[in-house]
């Protein structure tokens, strides 16, 4: 059994010299395993049956429908919304009765011109048209750190605001998919900790005629439910993947997904053991989430440097903190960034 020094994987074969349309294991850990190949020879082999039926969330971030080529090997235009579309009748076959899928994707400009594409919601209408899904909940995330972009438009014309968040949708093939928004309640405010201190607020009819009693926010449910617009910053230039990448010489990814993005929808829409998967999985952001909260995990991904570079979130490493050396493993606290 090959093993990464003082690392998570069981298993972490040498990729063979392989066919175009194969698929082989790339590594193993305890509860997942990642794939080489495309999600399409995925989904035509032997391998997706195993899965079918079994899947409790695909949580995924494609290849944005950019206007220009990126190095991750983005479709364009058309192009992207057919092919996009064509995945969904195959990915859904994967899912539990009460599974989930999840997809986040950015905007799109139209190339030399200060206007926004509308590809990204015809491709995420078209994926839920060909897939029969239904659209359970639209999400934004924001990150506030983003660099002002498109620099043409913000930086010199000054005739258009920063593109600063992307769509997330949550869609599945029944209308009550299962989901608990107890596991994902964010910290009282102030104000409310004064309200349930005092018990003291002004109930009754509102103007937009809600009618709020006496006693409808008195109870104390260890948090409040969070909105569907997250705010999710995503910096970061010395952590512990970009480090691996440097020392081995691998080129990361450039569009890595941000940590606490695919760890609030695997809390929300799984429980403990349940399976969740990434067909395009990149430097394996959602895998490594999920084997931190004891979840399974699969992942697709076809590049080989990026499954090569995936494999130090999975490894046990030392940091040094106040002179003194600590194991620091794996979790969302410690990583940044797909």
């Amino acid at each position: 059994m090959a093993k990464l020094a003082g690392a998570l994987i069981l298993e972490a074969p040498k990729a063979p010299q392989r066919k175009r349309k194969s698929v082989v294991i790339g590594y193993k850990t305890a509860r997942g395993t990642m794939f080489q190949g495309t999600i399409e020879a995925f989904l035509q082999s032997p391998r997706s049956a195993e899965y079918a039926g079994k899947v409790q969330l695909i949580f995924t971030s494609p290849p944005f429908p950019l206007n220009r080529k990126k190095a991750y090997g983005n479709k364009q235009g058309e192009e992207f919304s057919t092919w996009l579309a064509d995945l969904a009748p195959n990915l859904k076959k994967l899912l539990t009765p009460t599974g989930s899928i999840v997809m986040e994707m950015g905007n799109a400009w139209e190339p030399g011109r200060p206007v926004m594409s509308v590809l990204a919601l015809e491709s995420l209408l078209q994926f839920l048209k060909k897939g029969e899904l239904q659209l359970a909940q639209q999400f934004i995330c924001y990150n506030p750190a983003r660099l002002p972009s498109p620099a043409q438009w913000v930086n010199v014309d000054r005739i258009r605001l920063k593109d600063a968040y992307t769509h997330v949708w949550w869609m599945a093939a029944t209308d009550r998919p299962y989901a608990d928004n107890r596991q994902v309640l964010t910290p009282y405010s102030k104000s409310m900790l004064h309200l349930l201190k005092t018990g003291k607020y002004n109930s009754g009819k509102r103007p937009s005629e809600h009618h709020i009693g006496k006693t409808s926010f008195l109870t104390k449910n260890k948090g409040a439910i969070p909105a569907n617009v997250l705010t999710i910053t995503n910096t970061g230039t010395g952590d512990v993947y970009q480090k691996y990448c440097r020392e081995n010489g691998i080129k990361p990814h450039p569009a890595r997904m941000p940590v606490a993005l695919p760890e609030f929808f695997i809390k929300l829409l799984t429980k403990g053991d349940d399976l969740v998967m990434d067909p395009f999985a990149g430097s394996n952001t959602t895998g490594a989430v999920a084997q931190q909260l004891k979840r399974k995990w699969i992942s697709v991904e076809a590049k080989d440097e990026y499954i090569e570079s995936s494999k130090s979130r999975f490894v046990m490493r030392k940091v040094d903190t106040n002179d003194k050396q600590r194991t620091v493993s794996n979790s969302p606290q410690s990583w940044n960034g797909k």
